[in-house]
């Protein structure tokens, strides 16, 4: 009996917390909000944040709480109704379903992906070849070479053997395109509609993939970005609504699918973990994707600042939409800078600290030069690498050279009176 009623509190305090969480209508504009200032943000802040992402090219922006709109904040000529193409932030998308395609018995993660390709997708042997599998293009270790002239290719001459899979993590889009080929020859739909039947139609977003040269690339409104954000924080139901019932894949797909890049899960970044890579390098840095992050947070990251957060601690989905911020396949650097500014929300931030949250740096990675904004001219800079030593470097003016440093990671932090900024640099 006494089993029973705790089944029960149980059952009722996990209905009571899913309550919580609002969903908006499928059709419509119509979206509940939260006052910011309940949640001790400071309106003055907020405007500073503002200004931040309009200078850098920003489109949109939108934090949701619990499902409700707190912040949402459009950029020049671009509206809540204008579309926008989510780059590389689609991937997370294209992995949500594979899974629906997986949980509804289509195809199994662990197949070979000529299974559904055919022989002769990969200019690999055959025996290479098939060793692929759906798992090793979701994880981003196909072993297939991303150094070719066009990595975006998907022609066979273009899909070369760089080492087995499983073996070596690198971000490379031809492989990860041609998930959309094994979703259709799976399902027998097309990409298109098998992403709006089981994934837009449930959860009101509005968009489809377009064919840019070899990518499929996703576009749909800021909100319809927020709906997907919100979505990947529910594990797998959109209020009642199942769209992917299958927590084990979840887990999977927002936690390390191999140990190779510890901050990569089912085409998902995530934060919080020991060490990182990044495309278009080898290297694995220490420490946390987005040091000024929370750490449970994980991401949908895209050229050029497409960006989807969810922070499940704290029932957070941020989005930003936008244009140029620097050449990175993904906008990490430039995401741990919002959570610098978010995290300075709060009303009873001192003066020193707010001046303190305004100096950015770029670039970021840098090969040696670096530019710091916003001084004024009273700061203090120290320079230590990953041990904590002390390291020399160069000032002049507003710049910082770190030419005689060996590529690494090192922590460059700004202090003003009694107050602290530190930034995580990373030497190419």
């Amino acid at each position: 009996m006494k089993h029973s009623l705790l089944l029960l509190a149980l059952l009722l305090g996990f209905s009571t917390l899913k309550a919580q969480t609002y969903f908006p209508p499928l059709t419509g504009n119509t979206w509940s909000t939260t006052d910011p200032a309940t949640l001790g943000w400071c309106q003055d802040s907020i405007n500073k944040m503002y200004d931040w992402l309009e200078n850098s090219d920003s489109k949109a922006f939108i934090v949701l709480k619990d499902g409700k709109i707190v912040l949402e904040k459009y950029f020049g000529t671009f509206t809540a109704d204008s579309f926008y193409v989510w780059n590389s932030a689609g991937k997370t998308l294209t992995a949500y379903a594979v899974g629906i395609a997986q949980q509804q018995g289509f195809l199994d993660i662990d197949d070979a992906t000529s299974d559904y390709l055919g022989t002769g997708w990969t200019s690999l042997t055959p025996g290479q070849e098939s060793a692929i599998t759906i798992k090793h293009q979701l994880t981003m270790t196909t072993g297939l070479d991303d150094g070719v002239a066009d990595p975006n290719c998907t022609n066979p001459s273009c899909l070369v053997y760089e080492a087995a899979p499983g073996t070596r993590w690198a971000y490379h889009n031809g492989p990860y395109t041609l998930l959309d080929s094994v979703i259709e020859s799976a399902t027998g739909m097309t990409l298109n509609a098998w992403v709006n039947q089981k994934i837009s139609s449930k959860i009101g977003l509005v968009g489809l993939y377009l064919q840019n040269g070899y990518n499929n690339v996703f576009a749909s409104k800021a909100r319809g970005m927020a709906r997907f954000g919100l979505l990947l924080s529910q594990d797998g139901y959109w209020n009642t609504t199942a769209v992917l019932p299958d927590i084990t894949y979840l887990n999977e797909m927002r936690n390390s699918s191999q140990t190779l890049n510890n901050s990569y899960g089912y085409l998902t970044w995530l934060n919080g973990k020991a060490s990182f890579m990044i495309p278009q390098s080898q290297f694995v840095f220490p420490g946390s994707l987005c040091p000024n992050a929370p750490s449970d947070m994980y991401a949908a990251e895209g050229k050029n600042g497409q960006i989807i957060n969810v922070v499940p601690s704290q029932g957070l989905v941020l989005v930003r939409m936008g244009s140029t911020m620097g050449n990175s396949l993904v906008g990490t650097q430039y995401n741990d800078t919002i959570w610098q500014y978010m995290n300075h929300l709060n009303c009873v931030a001192g003066v020193a600290d707010q001046q303190l949250e305004s100096i950015q740096l770029a670039p970021n990675p840098t090969n040696g030069i670096i530019s710091v904004s916003e001084l004024s001219g009273n700061e203090v800079f120290e320079l230590k690498n990953q041990q904590g030593q002390a390291v020399p470097f160069q000032q002049t003016g507003n710049e910082i050279s770190l030419k005689n440093l060996q590529p690494g990671v090192y922590f460059l932090t700004i202090r003003k009176e009694n107050h602290t900024k530190t930034f995580r640099v990373l030497r190419n």
